[in-house]
């Protein structure tokens, strides 16, 4: 079933009574109430709300990541629920035994199937995508040559042209797919702790200081569907240089964007779960490909 996500902007209290999620706004003395069985996500952007104990208790139930925006209003941290799974423990052990060529073709396919992603989001802006193809089928066990980087470079100038650079503190759009990809990330958590695993032990990403290893990784060949809705966004809204409340909800929506997968078309937040289950299917040893969407046509 397809989950809803909630963006909450204004002052207002969240609590819970009889599953449902009840929303108290302080300034206009309203009460909203949601099940919180139809909720996937929850975006906390105004520091004047406040979550009862026992509603987080709810949320964890139904593994909703519920994500906090700091004072500047940008996704600053997650809470996800980590019992998510009733095969929990035997899928962490094989996980964390996973061999490093299992581990490395698993990284091959993930970069395979991102700049395969990039090339045909490049198609469909009407932009040629070569040699982005041909780095696809290129790409070594573990990427040991990088063509990863080596597409990115060739990628982002074809996108938004040979003077954008992407970076987490450069020039507009940035901000744009920073705000996207955070949103991206999460949902990938959660799809992942869905499934049983764990987000720190990545495949390919391993920084000690990072929890979500795994989901870093996985998103990748999701990229290109935030790239695409940031390039719609950025010729929708000329000179736009600021995150509004207005554009966020529609990055947001993202979520529930049909993608291709496979024969059949799902929203993105299905797709993920599909995607982790599959990662879990590998560990076992059941199957030898992980499943990604893919950027229609």
């Amino acid at each position: 079933m397809l989950k809803r996500t909630l963006y909450f902007t204004k002052p207002s209290h969240l609590s819970v009574k009889n599953k449902q999620l009840v929303v108290e706004l302080k300034d206009e003395n309203q009460t909203k109430t949601v099940p919180v069985e139809d909720i996937g996500f929850i975006v906390i952007e105004n520091m004047q709300i406040s979550l009862s104990t026992p509603l987080i208790e709810e949320l964890m139930n139904y593994n909703v990541a519920v994500i906090f925006c700091d004072s500047k209003h940008h996704p600053q941290s997650m809470l996800i629920n980590f019992e998510g799974n009733h095969q929990q423990t035997e899928v962490y052990r094989q996980q964390v035994a996973a061999s490093e060529p299992l581990k490395k073709n698993l990284w091959k396919q993930t970069v395979e199937a991102k700049i395969e992603n990039q090339a045909k989001a490049l198609i469909k802006l009407g932009i040629n995508a070569d040699p982005l193809p041909h780095l696809a089928s290129q790409v070594k066990s573990g990427d040991s040559d990088n063509r990863e980087g080596m597409a990115a470079r060739l990628y982002w100038k074809k996108l938004f042209g040979d003077e954008f650079n992407r970076e987490r503190f450069g020039d507009w759009p940035n901000a744009l797919l920073n705000y996207g990809y955070i949103v991206l990330r999460a949902a990938t958590a959660r799809a992942l702790t869905g499934s049983g695993l764990l987000p720190s032990f990545g495949i390919f990403h391993s920084n000690r200081f990072n929890a979500f290893c795994l989901a870093d990784d996985v998103m990748e060949p999701y990229r290109p569907f935030i790239d695409l809705l940031v390039y719609d966004l950025h010729v929708k809204y000329p000179g736009m240089q600021e995150l509004q409340k207005e554009i966020k909800a529609e990055i947001l929506n993202v979520l529930s964007a049909d993608v291709k997968m496979k024969d059949s078309t799902r929203p993105l937040m299905i797709a993920l779960t599909h995607t982790s289950a599959s990662l879990v299917a590998c560990y076992k040893g059941e199957r030898k490909n992980i499943e990604f969407a893919t950027v229609q046509l």
